[in-house]
C-alpha cells in the first residue's frame, strides 16, 4: 500500500497563517482588511488567527459589502501601502468585480505611468464542503483575461509564503484562490507523494510542480493540468492508475494560473502527445481552454489527440452530499477519463489478435467476486465498457455495489466483452456477468449483440412479504440490509459478554483544545480514543484477533481500527489501518476524511474491509451507555458514549462540574474473559485521565 509522504508536514491553513504573521513583521506597511477576520474568530477558516491581536492597528474588520473592501484596498494601495483582501468566500468576489475591474487594475497604467498597485485578495474556493450554490462555486474563469491582473492558485506543493510575497511584490493586483479543501491537508515536502510517486519543481518562481511514477520522470503515457484543489485527485487518479496497469500519467500543478508560463514544461507535454486539463470549475470560457488554445499554436505536430478539457457538470452546486458528488469534478471521473483517453484502445473491428498466452478460452465467463463477508449479493450498478467491446486483462469493465460501496471489477482475462446481465440486477457471488470471447461478437455465437440475459429472479422466497391493503411500508435500503446481515450473524454466532468503565474527559478535552490550537487538528475523544485503541494493540493482542474457525484464533500483525459513521440512514465502518505509527493529527486527517466519504456515500469496498477491532461512537447529546455488537469474525468492539455532566464537591468544599464518558467493550466470551476485559479498559481509560498518557498519545 502507498504511504502518502505528508507525515509531520505542515497544514496548509497553518502554513498560510504562518506566512501571514511573517509578512506582518516584516512590513510595516502592510494591511490585511475583511469580514469577521478580527480574534477570537480569526477569519472563516480561521487563517487570520491572532493577526488582529498582534497587529490591531493594520488588521481591519470591515462591514459586509465585497465592493466597499475593495475599494479601501485601493485607496490604501494608491496611498504606496500594501494591501490584502480577505473575501470571506470565492462566490462574494463577483461583488467586487467591479472595483478590480474598472479601478484596481485601471489604476496600474490609467495616469501616465506604470503605478504600482500592491492590491492582494484572497479567497476560498470550490465544494466538496457542503455549502451549497452561493459557498460552492469557483470562479476563476471570470477573471481570466483581464489586463493587469495576475491569478495565483493555492496548492499542495508550493510555499505558501512565496505566493503571497510574489504576489504582493509584482506591484501587479493579484487574486489568490484557496480551494476550501486544501485548509485541513497537508504539504508535500522534499520530492515525495507517496512511495510510488515523486514530484519535482520547475520553471521560475511560482513555476510548476511535476508530479511524476518513481523512475518515468522523462517517459510521461500521458499529463494532467491540475490545479489548486483538484491537483490532489488528479494524483490520486496518477497513482490508481500507475497500481492498476503501469500507466505513466504526470501530474502539472501550477501556482500561477494566469499570466501562464509553459515554457518550462513543454518538453513533458511534447513527449506525452496526450494532455487532459482537469479544473473544478464548469465548462466554457475556462482555463483550460485556454491553455488549451496554446497548446495547439504550440504543440499540434506533437499531439496525439485532442487536449482533453474535464471540468464540474454546468448545474449549481447542491449541498447534499450525494448530489453534490455527482455535479463536481471527482477523482473517479477524472480516472475513467484517462482510462478512456489515455490509452489508445484497439476498435472491436480493428483489433489485432490476442496472443495465445492472453487469448480467453471460448466464453470465458466473467463472474461475481466475493467483495465482503455481509453481502450474499451485490447489484449490478453499470456496464463500465460497451458491449463488444475489446477489454484488457486488466481494464474495469463493471461496477457492483455492496451494501456500502461501489467496486469496479476488472476483466481477469482480455477479450471481446460481452454483457449476460444488465444494469440493475441483483447477483450473488459466482453468477455471470458477462463473457469474454477472442473473437468479435458477431462471430462469438449466435446470440447476436448481447447475448442471452440472465432473468430477474421469481423465486416465491425472493417475493417481498403482503402487506396490509392501505397500510404505509417503509423498504429498507442496501445499506440498512447489509447492517441488517450483520447483525442477524453477530446474535446467531457470538457468545458476547459486556464491560463497562467511567473515565473523567475533562482533562483530555483541554489537552485536545490546546492541541487543536497549535496544530490546526480537528482533535477529538474519538480520535483520541481511536489512537490509543491502537496502541494497546501490543499488550492485548488476542482481543485484535479474528475467528479462523471455532477453535482458533488469527492474530493480527498490526491493529486496522473499524469506527462507525453514521450517515443518514446507513451505518458505515470504514477502516483506519496503523493507527499505532501516525500522530494523532494524522488520526484526525484520516477521520475526517471517512466521515466526508461516508456524508458523499463514496467508499470503496477496500475502505470498508479489513478492520481487527471497532470502535463504536454515539455521541449523541443524552446517550449514557451503548452495548454494540461484536461484528463476526471479530473479538471486540468498543463503545464511546456522550460527554456527561456532574457537580463534585473539590477538596475546599466547593462545587466544580465534571465531564466523564462511559467506555463499554462487547466481547466474545469463548475467547475473551472478563478480567482481560477490565485490563484493556483501564488501559483505554488512562488515555482519558492520565498526564503521562495523555502525553504520549498527543506526541507529535
Amino acid at each position: 500500500m502507498n504511504r502518502p509522504a505528508t507525515t509531520g508536514a505542515p497544514r496548509i491553513a497553518t502554513e498560510l497563517n504562518r506566512a501571514l504573521h511573517g509578512l506582518f513583521r516584516r512590513d510595516e506597511r502592510l494591511y490585511l482588511l475583511g469580514e469577521d477576520i478580527l480574534d477570537p474568530y480569526g477569519g472563516a477558516f480561521k487563517i487570520t488567527n491572532g493577526l488582529s491581536t498582534a497587529h490591531p492597528d493594520r488588521v481591519l474588520g470591515t462591514p459586509l459589502s465585497e465592493g466597499g473592501i475593495t475599494g479601501v484596498a485601493n485607496g490604501l494601495a494608491l496611498c504606496g501601502n500594501r494591501v490584502i483582501v480577505e473575501v470571506m468566500f470565492g462566490d462574494f468576489l463577483a461583488l467586487a468585480f467591479d472595483q478590480l475591474l474598472n479601478f484596481t487594475t485601471k489604476s496600474v497604467s490609467m495616469y501616465g505611468r506604470r503605478l504600482p498597485m500592491h492590491v492582494l485578495v484572497r479567497c476560498p474556493v470550490g465544494g466538496n464542503r457542503g455549502y451549497g450554490p452561493t459557498h460552492s462555486q469557483s470562479p476563476q474563469k471570470h477573471f481570466l483575461g483581464i489586463t493587469d491582473l495576475d491569478l495565483y492558485e493555492l496548492t499542495p506543493f508550493h510555499d505558501v509564503e512565496y505566493l503571497l510575497t510574489a504576489a504582493l511584490d509584482s506591484g501587479t493586483p493579484a487574486i489568490l484562490f484557496e480551494d476550501k479543501v486544501l485548509y485541513t491537508r497537508r504539504r508535500y515536502l522534499n520530492g515525495r507523494v507517496d512511495e510510488a510517486l515523486r514530484y519535482r519543481m520547475t520553471g521560475g518562481g511560482p513555476g510548476w510542480a511535476h508530479v511524476f511514477p518513481d523512475g518515468r520522470y522523462n517517459d510521461p503515457d500521458l499529463v494532467v493540468l491540475a490545479p489548486g484543489g483538484v491537483a490532489h485527485r488528479a494524483v490520486e487518479a496518477a497513482r490508481a492508475l500507475y497500481d492498476t496497469d503501469g500507466t505513466a500519467v504526470h501530474v502539472l500543478v501550477p501556482g500561477r494560473l494566469h499570466p501562464l508560463d509553459l515554457d518550462p514544461v513543454l518538453p513533458v507535454l511534447r513527449a506525452a502527445g496526450r494532455i487532459t486539463v482537469a479544473e473544478e470549475g464548469t465548462a466554457g470560457g475556462t482555463w483550460g481552454a485556454h491553455v488549451a488554445t496554446l497548446l495547439y499554436e504550440r504543440l499540434w505536430s506533437d499531439l496525439r489527440q485532442p487536449v482533453q478539457l474535464l471540468s464540474s457538470a454546468d448545474s449549481v452546486i447542491p449541498t447534499a452530499p450525494h448530489l453534490e458528488r455527482e455535479v463536481l469534478l471527482g477523482t473517479h471521473t477524472l480516472r475513467t477519463a484517462l482510462t478512456a483517453g489515455g490509452r489508445a484502445r484497439p476498435r472491436p473491428e480493428a483489433a489485432p489478435p490476442p496472443a495465445e498466452d492472453q487469448a480467453p478460452r471460448a466464453g470465458a465467463a466473467l463472474t461475481v467476486p466475493k467483495l465482503n463477508n455481509n453481502d450474499a449479493e451485490y447489484r449490478l450498478v453499470e456496464w463500465l465498457l460497451p458491449d463488444g467491446a475489446w477489454a484488457d486483462a486488466d481494464t474495469p469493465v463493471v461496477a457492483l455495489e455492496t451494501s456500502k460501496a461501489v467496486e469496479d471489477i476488472e476483466a481477469g482475462t482480455a477479450g471481446y466483452l460481452r454483457h449476460r446481465a444488465s444494469a440493475g440486477q441483483d447477483l450473488g457471488v459466482g453468477a455471470v456477468l458477462g463473457q469474454l470471447s477472442p473473437t468479435p461478437p458477431d462471430h462469438a455465437d449466435g446470440h447476436g449483440e448481447t447475448g442471452p440475459q440472465i432473468p430477474a429472479a421469481t423465486d416465491a422466497a425472493d417475493a417481498p412479504a403482503p402487506t396490509r391493503t392501505g397500510a404505509p411500508t417503509y423498504p429498507l435500503s442496501r445499506e440498512q440490509q447489509g447492517v441488517a446481515s450483520v447483525v442477524i450473524r453477530s446474535h446467531q454466532e457470538v457468545p458476547a459478554a459486556f464491560t463497562v468503565v467511567r473515565a473523567d474527559v475533562g482533562e483530555a478535552l483541554d489537552w485536545l483544545a490546546e492541541f487543536g490550537e497549535r496544530t490546526g487538528a480537528a482533535a477529538g475523544l474519538p480520535e483520541l480514543l481511536v489512537k490509543a485503541v491502537a496502541l494497546a494493540h501490543s499488550d492485548f493482542p488476542v482481543l485484535f484477533g479474528t475467528l479462523a474457525d471455532a477453535q482458533t484464533v488469527a492474530l493480527a500483525d498490526a491493529p486496522s481500527v473499524g469506527v462507525t459513521l453514521d450517515a443518514g440512514p446507513a451505518l458505515y465502518v470504514p477502516v483506519v489501518h496503523d493507527a499505532h505509527t501516525l500522530p494523532l493529527s494524522d488520526v484526525a486527517d484520516v477521520l475526517m476524511d471517512l466521515r466526508m466519504k461516508a456524508l458523499r456515500q463514496s467508499f470503496t469496498a477496500a475502505e470498508l474491509s479489513g478492520a481487527t477491532i471497532t470502535v463504536s461512537l454515539n455521541q449523541d447529546p443524552g446517550v449514557v451507555l451503548v452495548q454494540p455488537l461484536v461484528q463476526w469474525p471479530q473479538l471486540c468492539m468498543v463503545s464511546l458514549g456522550a460527554v456527561q455532566e456532574e457537580v463534585r464537591l473539590d477538596a475546599n468544599g466547593l462545587p466544580r462540574t465534571h465531564h466523564y464518558v462511559h467506555l463499554g467493550l462487547a466481547y466474545d466470551h469463548r475467547v475473551i474473559n472478563g478480567s482481560e476485559a477490565a485490563r484493556f479498559l483501564t488501559r483505554l481509560k488512562a488515555g482519558f485521565e492520565d498526564d503521562e498518557e495523555l502525553s504520549a498519545l498527543l506526541a507529535q
